[in-house]
């Protein structure tokens, strides 16, 4: 027999009930790996007041892995440096994604172009979990994070295609004949219309340009300029996510 209409009515309320009353757990589960032909150097950058897992670096091999575990309302970043030469002290570079020269990142950013995954796993205010995979730093390798086993409400984040193959001459970023990354417009034209800032800091004003539909069209899943939230920012609430490197299409 199906709901009667008061039944229906009341059936998003207790949906959202189960959502908000799902027991917070004292850790969320990354799984990162890496199916990339090379190896990679995953690095790793915690919010403001968030601890740096793995002091900010390491290494995977190809088709190697790694688990990690972050504590409830962790929020940070992910991306993935490739081309990495590093002595045994872990100094050296990268070819894209570097940090300062850094094996161990430890509190330092990656140089653009790089592909990134952003999370926050819940705040003081929402249980949910918030992910996406960002270009809006540029490109460098494919990258996804997706629920293991599913969850409420989720999505999968990902740039699954390596842009480098079709990035636009005054975009790529070369080491000698080979492209290893592909400059956001921000960072190739440093203007306040592609960067969004100065009066074009707001949704209204700042649209996407025709470098950032490009990059939307190959990889709709991903954030293709700073104000792409309604396509690209996923929600969810599980307690293991996986990170793939190069993951397949």
């Amino acid at each position: 027999m199906p709901p009667t209409a008061s039944a229906k009515s009341i059936l998003p309320s207790f949906f959202f009930y189960l959502l908000i009353s799902l027991p917070v757990t004292d850790e969320v589960q990354l799984i990162l790996v890496n199916n990339c032909n090379d190896q990679i150097w995953p690095a790793f950058l915690g919010s403001a007041g968030k601890p740096t897992p793995k002091d900010g670096g390491l290494n995977l091999t190809s088709g190697e892995e790694v688990v990690i575990d972050l504590p409830e309302r962790w929020s940070g970043r992910i991306w993935g440096r490739q081309g990495c030469r590093f002595d045994i002290n872990g100094k050296g570079f990268c070819e894209t994604g570097d940090c300062s020269g850094q094996l161990h990142c430890q509190g330092k950013s990656g140089a653009p172009p790089t592909t990134v995954v952003e999370m926050t796993f819940g705040t003081s205010t929402s249980p949910l979990h918030f992910y996406d995979v960002s270009l809006v730093d540029g490109f460098n390798l494919p990258i996804s994070m997706k629920p293991v086993g599913g969850g409420i409400g989720c999505g999968v984040a990902a740039c699954e295609v390596d842009l480098n193959i079709c990035c636009p001459s005054a975009l790529e970023v070369k080491k000698g004949n080979k492209v290893v990354g592909c400059k956001s417009a921000c960072l190739a034209i440093q203007s306040a219309k592609y960067c969004c800032t100065g009066e074009f800091s707001n949704p209204k004003t700042c649209k996407p340009t025709v470098f950032s539909n490009l990059f939307k069209a190959i990889c709709p899943k991903a954030y293709s300029y700073a104000f792409d939230d309604s396509s690209s920012l996923n929600k969810c609430r599980a307690s293991r996510y996986l990170v793939t490197f190069c993951p397949p299409n």
